[in-house]
């Protein structure tokens, strides 16, 4: 029985290893069993390189009918879950057919490649980048390996990036006029901001502001949309006076953000809203929601 199981065990162990990785930055990503690993930081227009190793099993030989590097990426939707959308693939053959008696490492290179999308994990869907190497083999099946890699992409400050000015009304009962200093923020920024009440004649219990996801998926008829409430935070307590106004200070770099994405090759946007939620003392809610876009600025360009 023994000798059955050892029968199916792979002939080799596969790894892939960066150049640069004592150097490269790591970033947590989850997987999708749910636990996050460290997996290396890359942006568009890198190099990467390394080395494959494959090291058989002693007392055993890998016969092989090729081994290549692929460096993929991908767009998997979850309600197609298993299928995914390559929109990069780039291959680097490393052997020809032959056997492998002993360890043999393959350096490979994939100078400036263009990544125009960041990896994304959403709720119905993810953008992933990985290398794969594949050693083919014949009836006793290829061996597969995979190394996830993480791609953000910095944007530069806006040349242009208006403030936004709003209205909320309820004929002869409420008024308030609101502003933000701006409308396109990078992820660590702070929206600045103020609340005016030019009309107060209800009795107003709370005033909020909350952050919101929205991710659309698919198109047409089989398009997905997902919304999520990632902050909230409290303006007011009670109800205002005429000519009162409050201020706005809210962080963005505590709350996991992303940039904006805008129709991410053709599959799918994520868009970020500020809603502002009144609620009076029956439990009516008003609403206001103004789209806001957000950005990736170099770390060291926000200081």
């Amino acid at each position: 029985m023994n000798y059955l199981l050892g029968a199916f065990k792979p002939a080799c162990n596969v790894s892939i290893t960066f150049s640069d990785g004592k150097n490269r930055k790591q970033v947590p990503m989850k997987k999708e069993n749910g636990q996050t690993a460290l997996v290396p930081l890359f942006h568009s227009q890198d190099t990467i390189s390394g080395k494959v190793c494959i090291d058989p099993y002693q007392g055993k030989k890998v016969e092989h009918n090729g081994v290549k590097v692929e460096l993929l990426g991908q767009i998997e939707m979850y309600f197609d879950r298993g299928n995914f959308y390559d929109f990069t693939s780039l291959v680097r053959e490393l052997d020809v057919p032959g056997e492998i008696y002993e360890r043999k490492t393959y350096p490979f290179e994939f100078p400036t490649v263009e990544m125009p999308y960041e990896t994304y994990n959403g709720v119905n869907v993810r953008l992933r980048y990985a290398l794969k190497v594949t050693v083919t083999r014949g009836y006793s099946g290829s061996i597969l390996e995979y190394q996830e890699l993480v791609v953000r992409n910095y944007a530069p400050l806006p040349d242009i990036n208006s403030s936004i000015k709003l209205e909320v009304g309820i004929e002869g009962c409420l008024h308030i006029e609101f502003e933000y200093n701006k409308s396109k923020y990078h992820l660590k920024d702070v929206i600045l901001g103020k609340i005016y009440f030019l009309l107060v004649r209800i009795k107003m219990k709370n005033m909020d502001l909350e952050i919101r996801r929205r991710e659309s998926t698919g198109a047409g008829a089989n398009t997905h949309v997902e919304t999520e409430t990632l902050a909230k935070f409290e303006l007011m307590d009670g109800t205002p006076v005429r000519g009162e106004s409050i201020p706005v200070r809210l962080f963005l770099a505590p709350y996991d953000l992303t940039p904006t994405h805008r129709n991410i090759n053709n599959k799918y946007s994520v868009k970020y809203f500020l809603n502002l939620v009144l609620v009076d003392e029956e439990d009516r809610r008003y609403f206001k929601q103004q789209e806001i876009t957000l950005y990736r600025l170099k770390e060291d360009a926000s200081a």
